[in-house]
């Protein structure tokens, strides 16, 4: 790989991350303090809170960035799986080892490993891991060979480390060597002033991919509902429920109305969607000598329409669906009972 491939890889790679959130711009002013290091180090973070991304800008702003980036997710593998996937194995190791294996260390020579999910790793590979931290230095599984790696390690856990140091599930004395330093990602709950930054730019990459031409915003209602959810499963989660809601919508040119944030809640509701529970909510017509069936029948539709509205938040997509009505028919109820609004969120 020639010097413009390396450099041309590094602009590919090195995505913008979007957040003016003072939190997240302090974390990333510590990223750039600490890339240059060169140490090992731990990048610590809830699920889909943007971890591996951090940890690879930690590589591209080091002086290894023209150097290979190796990415392991040691929970993927099985404890022998990810011996030899780190470190490699010798010709007749174990049975079906016909050949010799060049493991991920060797491979990242001159660059950088991320090990993600490092809490998971056995006792036998976080001892081999410091061994190669402390002295730079790994034997392939079923060879004697002591091969040299100039490998820059870090660590990606959601895990905490220090506790389960404390009760021997992760070696203390790798924990020392590889928190040099710490950075801690912040979930975005603590990064309110980027919540409708990225959902913006997910919103437009969706819409795009969709092949539709333009997308209108959000409604009062859909960013309400952004700002307004925890988003327990960070920016990962974000995403999905802005490509999910985008995807679902069937008016393109209308700002977007409601966020389907969970695509189980329909679905495991306690309430089962085949039992009519908005008629049974609704006031019955009494028996009345006098009754004027076509005003009893119009007033139940209201009824019915108005609580739909209201149990989705005047989206009228969704509400539609509860009434197991399409978004045009429901449109065509609510003008013959005068019930639009004067403009559609």
């Amino acid at each position: 790989m020639t010097f413009f491939d390396n450099v041309f890889r590094e602009m590919d790679s090195l995505q913008p991350i979007l957040g003016e959130d003072p939190v997240f711009l302090a974390a990333l002013e510590h990223v750039s303090r600490l890339a240059p290091i060169e140490r090992p180090c731990l990048v610590i973070g809830e699920r889909g809170s943007g971890k591996e991304l951090i940890a690879a800008r930690l590589h591209y702003l080091s002086r290894r960035w023209g150097g290979p980036l190796v990415k392991v997710n040691c929970a993927a593998l099985s404890e022998t799986l990810l011996d030899t996937e780190l470190f490699g194995h010798e010709a007749g190791a174990f049975t079906g080892a016909t050949k010799r294996h060049i493991g991920r260390f060797e491979r990242a020579h001159g660059g950088t490993i991320i090990l993600d999910e490092i809490a998971t790793a056995s006792p036998v590979v976080q001892e081999k891991l410091l061994r190669v931290v402390e002295y730079g230095e790994i034997e392939r599984v079923g060879g004697s060979e002591v091969i040299e790696v100039d490998t820059r390690v870090i660590g990606v856990t959601n895990e905490n480390l220090r506790e389960l140091a404390k009760t021997n599930r992760f070696r203390a004395d790798l924990l020392d060597r590889l928190a040099f330093d710490v950075v801690a990602v912040p979930p975005l709950r603590q990064r309110s002033d980027d919540i409708l930054l990225l959902a913006e730019q997910f919103a437009l990459e969706m819409t795009k991919r969709l092949g539709r031409s333009v997308f209108p915003g959000f409604s009062r209602n859909a960013a309400e509902q952004l700002l307004r959810y925890p988003w327990p499963g960070n920016i990962r989660e974000l995403r999905n429920a802005v490509e999910r809601s985008i995807y679902l919508s069937e008016d393109d040119e209308a700002p977007l109305a409601h966020i389907t944030i969970d695509p189980f809640e329909d679905i495991w509701s306690e309430t089962d969607r085949d039992t009519p529970t908005p008629a049974e909510e609704v006031d019955t017509p009494q028996p009345d000598t006098n009754i004027d069936f076509k005003t009893q029948v119009a007033n139940f539709e209201i009824k019915l329409l108005e609580q739909a509205l209201r149990q989705n938040a005047n989206n009228q997509t969704e509400a539609a669906k509860s009434l197991d009505l399409n978004y045009h028919q429901f449109r065509r109820l609510l003008e013959k009972h005068g019930l639009l609004p004067g403009r559609q969120d």
